[in-house]
C-alpha cells in the first residue's frame, strides 16, 4: 500500500540487494536453503523474510528502509545430511553436534537496514547499512576429555554489522557489475584445539567484480573475480588472510527450446573448485527437463573440496 509518496510492503518477501553469479556477496538479507549447498537456482535457494519495507523515489534516487522483526536463517539440514557443514576435528577426537541455537524472538535480535541507490550517467550505484543477527551459522565448540575425547559443536548466530555497495554499468554488449560488503562481528572456526570456544571474531571485506558479454548466436559469457580479506587476522582460522577466486559462466541457447551452460568456480589460493555442466530443454510452457553434473574438487578443508565425495 502507499501513503503519500512512500510505498510499503509488509509480509513474507524476497529482498535482493546483490546479483552476482554463482555465489552471494551483497545479497545479505535473504536467508538460504543450503541443504543442497549452492547447487539449486538462486530463486529456489532464497528463503523469504517476514519484513516491513518502505520505499521512496525522488528523481533517479531510490531509498529503501527494511525492518525484519522475526528473521529467518540459513537451513543447513542436520548431521548426516549430504551437504551438512561438518567441522574439522583434531586427531584422536570424535565429534558430536548439539541442536542449533536460534536467537530468541525479541527486540535485540530484530534486523533492520537502509539502502540508497541512484542512476547517474548510466551508472547504477547503491550503498547500504544492515544490522542483523547473522543468517550464517557459526559453530562454537566445547571439548570433553572423559570418557572419550570429543569435540562438541553447536551452531549459533552472531550479531553483525554490514556496510556494502553495488554498481552496474551497461556498455552495449558488455555489462559491468561489482559488489563489496564489509562485515564486523562474525566469527570463524579455528584449528587450535586449545582455543576456549573454537572460534575467533574476524572483520572481513568481501568484494566481487564481473563482466557479462552478449555474444553472437544467443551466447552469454560471464567472468568474475572475487576476494575475501580478513582484518585483525587470526592465523588459526582455516582461510588465508586474502582468499581469492574466480568464476566463468558460458551459456548458449540453440534450436527453439534448448539451452546449454557451463559454470566453473575456483579458488585462486589452492586447487579448490566446482564444475557444473548442464543441458536444459523447455519442452512445454512451465516445464523444463534438466540433465547435468556437479563436480567438486579440492582439499578436505576447502569450500568445495570438503564435498569431494558428493559429486553427482
Amino acid at each position: 500500500f502507499s501513503a503519500g509518496e512512500i510505498d510499503f510492503r509488509i509480509g513474507r518477501q524476497h529482498i535482493v540487494w546483490g546479483e552476482m553469479v554463482g555465489l552471494f556477496f551483497a545479497d545479505v538479507v535473504s536467508a538460504r536453503d543450503l541443504r543442497s549447498f549452492y547447487l539449486p537456482d538462486f530463486e529456489q535457494l532464497r528463503i523469504p523474510q517476514w519484513a516491513a519495507r518502505a520505499e521512496y523515489y525522488f528523481g533517479e534516487t531510490h531509498a529503501e528502509l527494511v525492518w525484519i522483526p522475526v528473521p529467518s536463517y540459513d537451513n543447513i539440514g542436520k548431521p548426516g545430511a549430504e551437504f551438512f557443514p561438518y567441522q574439522p576435528v583434531a586427531p584422536g577426537f570424535s565429534a558430536q553436534y548439539r541442536q542449533e541455537i536460534r536467537p530468541e524472538r525479541n527486540a535485540e535480535n530484530m534486523n533492520y537496514g537502509l539502502r540508497l541507490s541512484t542512476l547517474k550517467n548510466g551508472w547504477d550505484i547503491s550503498g547500504f547499512y544492515y544490522r542483523s543477527t547473522d543468517i550464517n551459522q557459526t559453530f562454537y565448540r566445547d571439548i570433553v576429555i572423559a570418557p572419550t575425547p570429543t569435540f562438541i559443536f553447536q551452531a549459533k548466530h552472531d550479531r553483525i554489522h554490514q556496510i556494502g555497495s553495488t554498481l552496474a554499468k551497461d556498455f552495449g554488449d558488455v555489462v559491468l557489475k561489482a559488489e563489496a560488503v564489509y562485515t564486523r562481528g562474525r566469527s570463524f572456526t579455528v584449528l587450535n584445539a586449545t582455543d576456549t570456544d573454537g572460534v575467533a571474531a574476524q572483520n572481513t571485506l568481501d568484494w566481487a567484480a564481473g563482466l557479462d558479454f552478449t555474444l553472437p548466436a544467443e551466447t552469454r559469457l560471464n567472468v568474475q573475480v572475487f576476494q575475501r580479506q580478513f582484518f585483525n587476522y587470526n592465523e588459526d582460522i582455516i582461510p588465508d588472510k586474502r582468499e581469492n577466486g574466480y568464476s566463468v559462466l558460458l551459456n548458449n541457447k540453440f534450436f527453439t527450446n534448448w539451452e546449454a551452460q557451463l559454470l566453473f568456480i575456483s579458488s585462486a589460493n589452492r586447487p579448490d573448485s566446482l564444475f557444473r555442466p548442464r543441458l536444459s530443454w523447455n519442452f512445454e510452457r512451465n516445464w523444463r527437463w534438466l540433465v547435468g553434473a556437479d563436480i567438486f574438487n579440492g582439499p578436505p578443508l576447502g569450500m568445495f573440496g570438503r564435498y569431494d565425495q558428493q559429486d553427482r
